[in-house]
């Protein structure tokens, strides 16, 4: 049973990272209710996923659009220019 609630949660949190990318009015909310719904049931929303969302704004990132992407120094850094957090993930 606690399974197959994760399981569901999975899905939701996937067809709500998708309707974000499809609806961009609505991305901030989509993506506030995936994070919520990975803390209540206990989930891991994929790294393809997050990086897709400012951790501070919760904003659905598209690249040129409300954040710039580069590499520098062995890192991948995302900029939200919403809230101007920078995002620093190392590269192997």
């Amino acid at each position: 049973m606690k399974a197959e609630r994760k399981r569901i949660a999975k899905e939701r949190i996937d067809a709500l990272f998708e309707q974000a990318s499809i609806r961009p009015q609505f991305a901030k909310r989509y993506v506030r209710l995936a994070r919520k719904i990975a803390t209540r049931y206990n989930v891991r929303i994929p790294a393809r996923l997050k990086r897709r969302y400012c951790k501070e704004c919760n904003s659905y990132l598209v690249p040129g659009k409300n954040c710039s992407i580069r590499t520098r120094e062995g890192k991948l850094i995302i900029h939200c220019k919403e809230c101007k957090k920078i995002t620093r993930i190392p590269l192997k």
